[in-house]
């Protein structure tokens, strides 16, 4: 990038002005580090901007997925996809935090920065304590998920081995659309009616989405 003003340089400008004062392109150009033979890297960033549609769908790509543009193999696609995988986190609670899950809110709040918008499916549970407080996440499947995967010892066992007594489950929907198949309504029914049997309470199941979630807890009345 030694053809930018030094003021434009998106190292000098950090140094100077602060993370806050760049754009995405800028700070996707710093991860990247170095352009290509067909341009800076400020170039190559806005190609991998361009072509995701932005930031926001970016956060959903996998590595395999940005190495189709020009200037990026594998390792710089590893290294945007790690970096906005820890921007991710800085969203989580910090460690020793217990938030207590008192509704589909709290638990949304908690889960949606760690497990919404990903590109890939991925089912998961909560594990809560007796007064509902976050013990920790766990996730159990991953990949095309159907009712044929999803099997009730697997979830108790999981839950059970952290001593949770009560648990949310969670997966998230790569399409962006919370919207509960009937699948879904019917896993949960199961779950449910399993958790009463073993004394585990299935306090909710959060469909997330990007930035939307839905509880089928308000839409069953589990």
């Amino acid at each position: 990038m030694k053809d930018l003003l030094p003021d434009d340089r998106p190292r000098e400008k950090l140094r100077q002005h602060g993370a806050a004062a760049l754009g995405d392109n800028e700070l996707i150009a710093l991860v990247i580090g170095n352009g290509s033979r067909r341009g800076n890297a400020l170039s190559v960033a806005n190609a991998v901007l361009a072509v995701h549609g932005g930031l926001h769908e970016l956060a959903r790509c996998m590595p395999d997925e940005l190495v189709t543009i020009a200037g990026i193999g594998l390792a710089r696609a590893s290294q945007i996809v790690a970096a906005l995988e820890l921007g991710r986190r800085t969203l989580a609670h910090a460690p020793g935090a217990r938030p207590r899950i008192r509704n589909a809110a709290d638990a949304a709040a908690y889960l949606m920065p760690r497990y919404g918008a990903r590109g890939v499916e991925q089912l998961g549970i909560l594990l809560l304590d007796g007064k509902h407080r976050v013990m920790r996440a766990a996730v159990l499947a991953v990949g095309t998920l159907n009712s044929s995967v999803i099997e009730p010892r697997d979830v108790f066992r999981e839950a059970a081995i952290g001593g949770a007594t009560a648990i949310v489950i969670f997966h998230n929907h790569p399409s962006g659309d919370p919207t509960p198949s009937p699948d879904d309504l019917a896993v949960t029914r199961r779950l449910v009616a399993a958790g009463s049997l073993i004394g585990i309470d299935v306090v909710d199941h959060l469909i997330l989405g990007d930035a939307r979630y839905c509880s089928i807890k308000e839409i069953e009345g589990l």
